[in-house]
């Protein structure tokens, strides 16, 4: 029977949701130093009001409404899903201040993409954007990346059952470690650690082609932000293809392959336990994937796409990495990629309809739910062969071996036919707008596995409820639905009592 909360538990969730806007308070302070650093006058006294606000809002909530008592696993998931949406309303504050955009509904667009790490952008006239605007855009994604609650759960609330359920509901299918307290703030320590690597190399080769020192460090964490959190951004129009630089695409390609992988995955190389990268279920998942389309593409832009094998190879490869692991860099300049033939754009769908690793920056239906579902049809198959008294069992190396059971392939498979109903919901709005199947499945795709690449269909002059609709797919595929469906749940239990 579906329950809903009592008063104090209806506290308890404004309580956490104004720990919350603390949180992105002090998140917002970052920008607003880099303004002031600057001297850029008005995004810093648009940061200063949006903070203010914010902090006030977060402030009251937490005055107003007391935590008194633990809240219930499945009220956690509530909590989930409003924190992605109030980050959302409250991120969008500095970005609709700073005129770049065409309304609050655009800026909202880009703060729910930044914060679920997907990278479709609303921008205006991106190339004259002030460095302290653009490093919050950024900075969303890093703290998207992560998880908006994994911010709570390192700096705001103790070890309880709330912690617990917050760490579930944000689409966290594993524990690094046995404190859901201590995975988190291991999450967040991989991500510094990474951080600071990545924008020295990043940074290190801006400055080696010229970019100017200032220039080529804030650029080196807007990249890193966005590709190892998956997210896409660029500080600039032409994304990375503004560079010009081989060696920018080598790191970037890094970065989105490092942040596609298990984070558990991260602390067994860390421990330096490197036969998990090629015993682990998920990596022989992806190389299997990879492999197979990267074969296929090449084949359809070579001999329909008319490119050299090398050409062919380096801008399929490219393209490939950053739809697979859900980050959505493209090094084509803006508009190439419409010149691709369909079966090129086909094999790209594919690759962003999988996506990456379970617990990872990375968003889609995910390998190892794939691994999970094509065993159990094996394991069906053998089933059907073998004799009746034969005792069969589906086992898989994720860390530990382990046996495949009925539980773990039909959450798998629930989880693969909510993702494949958003893609194809999306795209049939997208045809009810007047466009083309094809592209509205790939930017349907696109919003709804969380990675940013585009056939030009998001932009600002785009119809508002095809907005409205990636909003919803962004939200939707970054909770991976469970949150948000137990979530509405409880809500129909709500009207049903009065």
């Amino acid at each position: 029977m579906i329950f809903s909360p009592d008063k104090e538990e209806f506290a308890g969730i404004l309580h956490i949701l104004g720990r919350l806007l603390l949180g992105l308070t002090l998140a917002m302070v970052i920008p607003l130093v880099i303004a002031f650093a600057l001297r850029e006058q008005k995004p810093f006294w648009d940061f200063l009001l949006s903070l203010s606000f914010t902090g006030l809002a977060g402030f009251l909530l937490m005055i107003v409404f007391p935590l008194k008592k633990d809240i219930r696993p499945a009220l956690a998931f509530v909590i989930v899903s409003l924190s992605w949406l109030v980050a959302s309303l409250f991120g969008a504050l500095p970005l609709w201040m700073s005129g770049h955009f065409g309304g609050f509904l655009d800026a909202f667009f880009e703060a729910m993409s930044g914060f679920a790490t997907t990278g479709l952008s609303l921008v205006r006239d991106i190339d004259h954007m002030s460095f302290s605007v653009n490093a919050w855009r950024h900075l969303t994604m890093f703290l998207g990346g992560q998880g908006i609650v994994i911010i709570a759960l390192s700096f705001l609330i103790k070890a309880t059952s709330t912690a617990v359920g917050l760490y579930w509901g944000e689409a966290r299918d594993e524990k690094i470690l046995p404190n859901v307290i201590d995975t988190a703030r291991f999450i967040w320590a991989v991500s510094f650690v990474y951080l600071i690597l990545g924008t020295a190399v990043l940074a290190g080769i801006l400055f080696w082609q010229g970019v100017p020192l200032l220039k080529s460090v804030l650029h080196g964490v807007f990249l890193f932000m966005a590709g190892f959190d998956t997210g896409g951004f660029t500080p600039r129009s032409g994304g990375i293809f503004y560079y010009h630089s081989f060696a920018l695409e080598i790191a970037t390609l890094v970065l989105m392959f490092l942040g596609s992988l298990n984070f558990n995955l991260h602390y067994y190389l860390w421990l330096r336990k490197k036969k998990e990268a090629w015993q682990n279920i998920e990596m022989r998942a992806f190389f299997f994937s990879f492999t197979t389309l990267t074969v296929l593409m090449t084949v359809f832009l070579v001999n329909l796409g008319h490119l050299s094998l090398s050409e062919g190879f380096r801008q399929g490869i490219y393209q490939l990495i950053s739809a697979h692991s859900g980050c959505g860099f493209s090094n084509l300049y803006p508009g190439w990629l419409d010149s691709w033939p369909q079966g090129g754009l086909v094999v790209l769908i594919i690759a962003m309809a999988i996506g990456g690793g379970v617990c990872s920056t990375t968003g889609g239906i995910k390998l190892m739910r794939l691994a999970f579902l094509f065993k159990g049809v094996v394991w069906e198959i053998r089933e059907k062969i073998y004799p009746s008294n034969a005792r069969l069992a589906a086992k898989y190396h994720h860390l530990s071996d382990a046996v495949l059971d009925d539980k773990r392939i039909k959450a798998a498979f629930f989880i693969f036919l909510l993702y494949l109903l958003s893609y194809l919901a999306g795209g049939i709005i997208g045809m009810f707008y007047g466009y083309k199947f094809l592209p509205a499945l790939f930017e349907s795709t696109s919003a709804a596995a969380n990675v940013g690449l585009s056939l030009g269909i998001t932009c600002p002059a785009m119809p508002a409820g095809l907005k409205i609709t990636y909003i919803i797919q962004m939200w939707l595929g970054r909770l991976e639905f469970v949150a948000v469906v137990i979530s509405l749940g409880l809500l129909i239990s709500v009207f049903r009592r009065r």
